[in-house]
């Protein structure tokens, strides 16, 4: 029996979760049965034939490819694999060609992916690291903008940022960010793992010079793979520090077309690619294929709509219950995440917990209740989060 078309509200695709309300994507999504069956059929093919399943994989692979710069706005060889997004932030951070006292702009507040790879970079490279504060593009974000300007104008190499603050749901204005830095002669790097597959990014658009993003989220694959966007032009003056056998033009020759290819002054390719040092993990890549598919089915601005209708359901009963919500009012600031803080009389690991049994997934990240649906989530959920939140409160303060 063929699975059903994916299709908005409806969590056909998900038989087994056994979550009333899932809302969790922002850390971990579940696996459709599209991804099952995708990760069955390659180990399945592995247990049949051995070394004769990775060669369809090669040809998947550059597909998969394709179809994630199409997310983004990239072009096919801008669109490398990595293992995750810290090792896609890691790979710009050792590879950029540096001078001694260039300086990084870093945001208080943003998710430590972001974060540590540039710290270690400036102790390796003698970086200069400035920093600003997420809190200052809330509302119009014109502080943040004139804040980062006048940082800009004294000599910026890099600014990095998430496209998605993972605690409040911020959208960053990438596109005003990514204009300022080109004006100012800056490079961009992006954090895209909260926004890629529920927020649209177009890294054309933007100015983004680098973006990765890890496929366990919003991309609804598993751990254990993100992909990394370098600009054409950024990516030929790389130096290819984390590079590995894989990373040679024509690097396989060796193991496929006789005596006389094993060399080692085969040139590294000047591609995103080059972060592709070594063996990948196949079942990951051909899960991410799959929910990559339905999300293309799907299309992320209808995703992201869907998602907006949710929050526009749950914010207000929210607010009413006591829950002060940290959603932006500017639509332009709105992402798939809906956080709250709850009221000053609840506690919220208790709270959290008290919803976990009720069947409601969420997180607490810094101090958060953080829900995040994602397009199977129906619409008529919200009632029964709600519900839920009653329940729960009533059970903390003793009722």
């Amino acid at each position: 029996m063929l699975d059903p078309a994916p299709r908005l509200g409806d969590r056909s695709l998900f038989p087994t979760l056994r979550a009333r309300a899932y809302l969790n994507h922002a850390a971990i999504s579940p696996a459709s049965t599209r991804v099952q069956a995708a990760v069955s059929e390659l180990v399945a093919d592995y247990a049949a034939r051995g070394v004769e399943a990775l060669f369809p994989q090669l040809e998947q692979r550059e597909r998969l490819r394709g179809q994630l710069a199409e997310l983004v706005g990239a072009h096919r060889e801008e669109i490398g694999y990595v293992a995750n997004t810290t090792a896609g932030v890691r790979a710009v951070a050792l590879c950029v060609p540096w001078s001694a006292g260039d300086t990084v702009v870093l945001l208080r507040g943003e998710f430590p992916a972001n974060v540590t790879p540039w710290q270690r970079a400036a102790e390796l490279f003698d970086l200069r690291l400035r920093w600003l504060e997420v809190s200052d593009f809330h509302g119009s974000a014109g502080d943040g903008l004139a804040r980062l300007e006048a940082v800009l104008r004294e000599g910026v190499r890099l600014v990095a940022v998430s496209a998605v603050q993972f605690q409040t749901g911020l959208r960053m204005p990438l596109e005003e960010i990514g204009a300022l830095c080109r004006a100012h002669g800056a490079e961009l790097f992006v954090d895209g793992i909260q926004g890629c597959g529920a927020t649209p990014i177009d890294v054309a658009t933007a100015h983004i010079d680098y973006l990765s993003c890890g496929s366990h989220k919003w991309l609804m694959g598993l751990e254990g793979l993100a992909f990394l966007y370098v600009r054409a032009e950024r990516a030929a003056v790389l130096r290819p520090v984390v590079a590995g056998w894989l990373s040679h033009e024509e690097g396989l020759r060796f193991l496929f077309e006789g005596a006389g290819h094993l060399r080692y002054d085969r040139p590294i390719r000047a591609r995103a690619d080059l972060v592709e040092g070594g063996a990948m993990p196949g079942t990951v890549l051909l899960a991410l294929d799959a929910s990559l598919g339905l999300l293309h089915q799907l299309t992320v601005p209808a995703i992201f709509e869907h998602l907006q209708a949710y929050h526009d359901r749950l914010e207000p009963g929210l607010r009413q219950r006591g829950f002060a919500s940290e959603r932006s009012p500017v639509r332009a600031q709105r992402s798939g995440i809906l956080s709250v803080l709850p009221p000053k009389d609840v506690e919220l690991a208790p709270l959290h917990a008290a919803l976990g049994r009720r069947g409601i997934s969420c997180s607490m990240p810094d101090g958060r209740l953080r829900f995040a649906p994602h397009w199977p989530n129906a619409l008529t959920e919200t009632d029964e989060v709600l519900t839920a939140i009653d329940e729960a409160l009533a059970e903390l303060r003793g009722g």
